[in-house]
């Protein structure tokens, strides 16, 4: 297959091509200043030139707290965007893969939650991605895969956060009331390309990036792995804290834990570990 990734040097963008270069598909990565996925006329020529079977827009805008203050530029590339490059997918008969998120739910649930939930988005970014899986709807064939707090050793990201904050700092406060899967974005690229290749039914999908846990829980993991590798550093002592407490600019969603029955019965094991992943990260993050 001829696969065309979006915002190639994002997170998932570059786990994206990592994980394509073991493939035998033909894959053609795009950053923002060679693909601006805004520029209609620009997706349409950048379609229509490489003709491509699969286009996966990993291109987003994802700093939740600033979203607050830019509503019309987030919603132009988490949304109007989309909508161009079905658009562009329809002329060239591509399936578009439209990346999406846990934020589309507002956290009020016991469970985890299924694709055919309730929406009710609590932020600008959001709401934002919300409009943009309903643009991917606009593709003859597509999926929306959502998936929550990713994680990487590329980029900005949670993981790399913690590990910064790591040195020199005697106490960490860390959200504790604030649920959901951490995600590592190789395990869920694997996923991306292994649904594309099954052809499965239009929709949308759930990814689970392992087990649930807190954000508190999660930093406790992170160090706990970082302690085993470097025994010799003095890691803070990591405090919980409310969300009400820490008090950031986007209110999120207190529970945000997704169902991934549907992916797993397209894809038998594709549920990804993020304990796993980060104990395969920490050799080469902590250098």
């Amino acid at each position: 297959m001829k696969i065309l990734v979006t915002g190639a040097d994002g997170q998932l963008g570059r786990c994206l091509q990592d994980r394509l270069r073991m493939t035998a598909h033909d894959g053609l990565a795009l950053n923002r200043s060679q693909l601006d996925i805004t520029d209609r006329q620009s997706v349409e020529a950048a379609v229509v030139r490489f003709r491509p079977d699969v286009i996966v827009n990993a291109a987003a805008y994802t700093a939740v707290d600033r979203a607050e203050s830019e509503p019309e530029v987030v919603r132009r590339i988490n949304a109007e965007a989309v909508g161009y490059l079905a658009e562009a997918a329809n002329k060239v008969g591509a399936l578009l893969v439209q990346v999406s998120t846990d934020y589309v739910f507002d956290g009020r649930t016991i469970r985890p939650y299924r694709e055919s939930d309730p929406v009710n988005p609590l932020n600008v970014y959001g709401a934002s991605k919300l409009a943009g899986e309903e643009c991917a709807a606009g593709a003859n064939r597509y999926f929306v895969v959502r998936a929550a707090w990713l994680f990487s050793e590329y980029g900005n990201n949670f993981l790399k956060s913690m590990l910064k904050l790591a040195d020199g700092r005697e106490t960490l406060q860390v959200v504790v009331d604030q649920i959901g899967t951490p995600t590592y974005a190789g395990d869920l690229a694997v996923s991306i390309i292994r649904l594309a290749e099954a052809e499965a039914a239009s929709g949308i999908y759930n990814y689970s990036g392992g087990r649930a846990c807190s954000w508190f829980e999660f930093s406790q993991a992170i160090f706990a792995c970082l302690g085993k590798l470097r025994p010799e550093w003095r890691l803070p002592e990591v405090l919980p804290v409310t969300a009400a407490e820490y008090s950031s600019v986007a209110s999120r969603p207190a529970y945000t834990v997704l169902d991934d029955a549907k992916l797993r019965a397209c894809l038998p094991q594709s549920t990804g570990d993020w304990e796993l992943a980060i104990e395969s990260l920490m050799p080469v993050l902590a250098e």
